[in-house]
């Protein structure tokens, strides 16, 4: 594939379609709403733009899917549990180059309040962490590479949850973000599917399984325009809603049985009910199940359904069709396939494995073995026993290769097993992820490594070849030309648009690095960003920051292996260093914390309430008010991160090395110009080598002095010899910040000390806390800081999504561009 960028340029007829708009919208508002102009609510005027700018992509979107069928080139269909998409209305905007005519229509009205439209989109609820940003960059970078694609995924009525802190804690509740209609999506009811189920499930309190019952669910879709840079090329993601043929039984209600008449539809529609059911309970761990089995078999049957619309030969699929898994939630696909192979197109197995693995693709995540997913062989027995005598005999043949290539191995044999015999046996998904597909790749460089030498090495000792790696990326339309419009004004000032669709441009800032008028713009771009947000937390939280302080920040998933925790005890250290010394010379800095903890992750929770119960500490302290500010952000979404990412100067990435996958939240704040402290460790390891090291605060152990020490390391050993590290503990131990909850934090002492510190945090503290005197011993000289968040900025063009597809295009998916005319 020809790797040559351009620059997508906004199609040309936007301006001239959108000197409509205003009648556009006008027949919106009043006719879909049945409301006058005057009295329509935000809610309403939200809406009717989106649907005006809905009106404007549509022939564009059509002719997309036109120009495909018409053309039949390969395509892509990226199967995803998540997609973080955030808010569509500016997004659509900016990559359809339409702002300024959609602002001036809008504005021309004093009816119109822009901000307040934007701010009454919700963020979608189809994601959570790094996986659904993921997803959601790589499809909108396919679209402006023109790459024939789709995405699928679960239309979930309500996300993982929204997040809010009650006395220090984090509560939970529900996120219902398609409590009104959504007016990107567009129902598709002639395109339902039908997909069985092995058993039926009853509410008893809970979601049971009742055996030898067998029912059905409809797979409905609903369709979301996914616009490309320039406008182009407009591709689908296309979302799955779970419903029941049985909408209704008119004999239970006639019997005077009102909740068994609708009991089946409740069932169904608790499938996409919510983002990640709590799989602590045996019930949801059904309901997990059952979501990615739905995911799969609906997306499949769509799948296969447009590969045979053009193409009689079943022999063309893997020339047609690429499918990416990400991550193992989807690896049910290769059973399915498989499924469809032998007993629709009635192929011989030989043949049908063969297609399988040529068109399947799998992305794996992580290196935690926890997380990489098994399910108990009882849930394959109940919903989809079909698909468990495919997974049986794909490994019985796999054995059997196994045993010819490594005879009287039983060791072997038993590791690489596709079912992990127990009292209760398992299929491994990663395994047949790794064992149905053609391309196994990992998310950042020393991810592959260590995927391939430590997690499934056994795997990638029989298939080298398949495995690969493919470093993470994001989009700079979202997250640099959306998210900090100052500074984009300034690159583009400088070095022309090109950067937008060819973030390699980036490296021609370098010499500015050195001039001192671009260095005084570019501090004033980062001061402006910090003062919107501090103005935009002030008037939606009512918390009050300053902008003149360093904004550090560590924004992500809360999890003992990303070290909230290690960052809160270094606070804690210097809390007591400027209790101790009232004349301590620091810049004053405001940490930011954001994330969701699991609702079932105790030990996270916790860590959450330690960061409140800190910050009230340190505000009503004379000592440290006003010098030190920590704040934790309630309910972290995309919205927050656009905001408080171009804000930042200091970027936090100090996951235990050897744990982080890759990062993409790194990515982000390094093409915003943060300053990044991090252990070499994901993404942030090539980072450091495009920018330089000495542009970094890189501290603590590498992952294989962690991997090293793991016989003879002990945290009662960083207790006992270091001074600051004990003080601290001892104020977190002896309830200094909880004194009306006594022994609260006991449990982080247990996983510190008695437990062995797993994650190392007190191997890593003294190192990190030195790094951080470096920042701000930095921070002082505001030329020095600038030149090395520009020349961050210069070096960030490797992260873009758009260079990791187009690698993905290439080496695994072998696609072109198929551009739209």
């Amino acid at each position: 594939m020809t790797r040559t960028k351009t620059v997508a340029k906004p199609h040309v007829r936007v301006k001239s379609a959108f000197n409509v708009g205003q009648d556009s919208y006008d027949r919106h508002l009043v006719f879909d709403h049945v409301v006058s102009l005057a009295s329509a609510s935000q809610r309403e005027r939200f809406e009717s733009v989106a649907r005006s700018l809905r009106d404007l992509l549509t022939e564009r979107w059509l002719l997309t899917q036109e120009t495909h069928d018409k053309e039949n080139p390969k395509r892509v269909y990226y199967l995803s549990m998540e997609f973080l998409i955030g808010r569509t209305l500016v997004n659509n905007i900016i990559n359809l180059g339409a702002e300024l005519f959609v602002r001036d229509d809008l504005q021309s009205d004093p009816r119109q309040d822009w901000t307040a439209i934007i701010e009454t989109e919700p963020d979608a609820g189809l994601g959570n962490g790094g996986l659904g940003r993921l997803a959601a960059c790589f499809i909108e970078s396919l679209a402006t590479l023109q790459i024939p694609a789709m995405g699928y995924g679960l239309r979930y009525e309500y996300g993982i949850f929204r997040q809010s802190i009650e006395n220090g804690f984090q509560a939970e509740q529900p996120d219902h973000w398609l409590a009104q209609p959504d007016p990107w999506e567009v129902i598709r009811p002639r395109e339902t599917v039908e997909i069985p189920v092995g058993c039926s499930f009853a509410l008893d309190g809970a979601l049971k399984a009742v055996p030898g019952r067998p029912m059905h669910l409809l797979g409905v879709p609903y369709d979301r325009p996914v616009v490309g840079y320039g406008g182009r090329t407009i591709n689908s993601l296309r979302l799955w809603a779970a419903s029941s043929p049985d909408y209704f039984d008119f004999g239970e209600f006639s019997s005077g049985d009102f909740v068994g008449a609708v009991v089946k539809r409740v069932v169904a529609d608790t499938v996409t009910r919510v983002l990640y059911p709590d799989d602590s309970t045996l019930a949801g761990q059904a309901l997990r199940f059952c979501q990615e089995y739905f995911l799969v078999c609906c997306s499949l049957v769509d799948i296969v359904a447009r590969f045979r619309r053009t193409n009689d030969d079943w022999r063309l699929l893997p020339e047609k069709v690429a499918i990416q898994l990400n991550d193992t939630h989807p690896a049910m696909a290769v059973a399915e396939l498989m499924r469809i192979l032998l007993d629709d197109a009635k192929l011989g197995w030989d043949e049908a494995w063969d297609l399988t693995v040529r068109t399947l693709a799998y992305t794996n995540h992580t290196l935690l073995p926890e997380a990489l997913e098994k399910w108990p062989v009882r849930l394959f027995e109940l919903v989809c026993p079909r698909k468990l005598e495919i997974i049986y005999e794909i490994n019985r043949r796999f054995l059997t290769d196994v045993q010819e290539r490594y005879p009287g191995d039983d060791a072997r044999a038993s590791r690489v097993s596709l079912i992990e015999e127990a009292a209760a046996p398992q299929v491994r998904m990663a395994h047949l992820a790794i064992v149905g597909t053609h391309s196994t790749n990992g998310v950042a460089q020393i991810h592959s490594d260590l995927l391939r030498s430590r997690v499934v090495s056994d795997f990638a000792e029989m298939y080298p070849k398949r495995f690969n790696n493919k470093t993470n990326g994001v989009t700079p339309r979202r997250w640099l030309l959306l998210a900090n419009p100052d500074l984009s004004r300034l690159i583009t000032d400088a070095i022309g648009d090109a950067w937008v669709t060819d973030l390699s441009q980036l490296r021609k800032l370098l010499p500015l690095a050195d001039d001192a008028s671009f260095r005084a713009r570019f501090r004033k771009a980062k001061q402006a960003a910090k003062d919107r947000f501090a103005t935009w937390l002030k008037s939606t939280t009512g918390q009050t920051v300053n902008p003149g302080t360093i904004f550090d920040s560590q924004i992500k998933r809360i999890h003992e292996y990303k070290r909230q925790l290690l960052n809160i005890l270094h606070i804690i250290v210097l809390y007591s260093r400027l209790r101790a010394n009232h004349s301590l010379a620091i810049p004053p800095r405001t940490f930011f914390f954001a994330g969701k903890a699991a609702p079932a992750y105790h030990l996270a929770k916790l860590i959450i309430k330690l960061i409140n119960n800190v910050s009230r500490a340190i505000d009503a302290d004379p000592a440290t008010k006003g010098r030190i500010q920590v704040v934790f952000l309630p309910n972290y979404n995309v919205s927050l991160a656009e905001r408080l990412i171009p804000a930042s100067d200091v970027s936090e990435q100090i996951s235990t090395a050897g744990y982080e996958a890759s990062g993409t939240g790194n990515m982000k704040f390094m093409m915003n110009g943060a300053l990044t402290v991090g252990t070499r460790d994901g993404a942030t390891i090539e980072m450091a080598d495009e920018a330089g090291e000495e542009n970094f605060f890189l501290f603590g152990l590498t992952a294989e002095q962690v991997q090293d020490s793991r016989g003879w390391y002990s945290p009662h050993w960083h207790y006992e010899n270091e001074p600051q590290t004990r003080a601290a503990l001892d104020l977190v131990f002896q309830d200094h910040f909880s004194p009306g909850e006594p022994g609260i934090f006991a449990p982080l002492r247990e996983m510190l000390l008695d437990r062995g510190d797993f994650f190392m945090h007190l191997a890593d503290l003294s190192s990190y806390a030195k790094a951080q005197e470096r920042v701000g011993e930095l921070y002082a000289d505001p030329e020095a800081w600038a030149r090395k968040a520009i020349l961050n900025v210069a070096n960030s063009g490797k992260f873009s999504s758009d260079r990791t597809i187009a690698e993905y295009s290439a080496d695994i998916w072998n696609v072109s561009p198929c551009p739209v005319d």
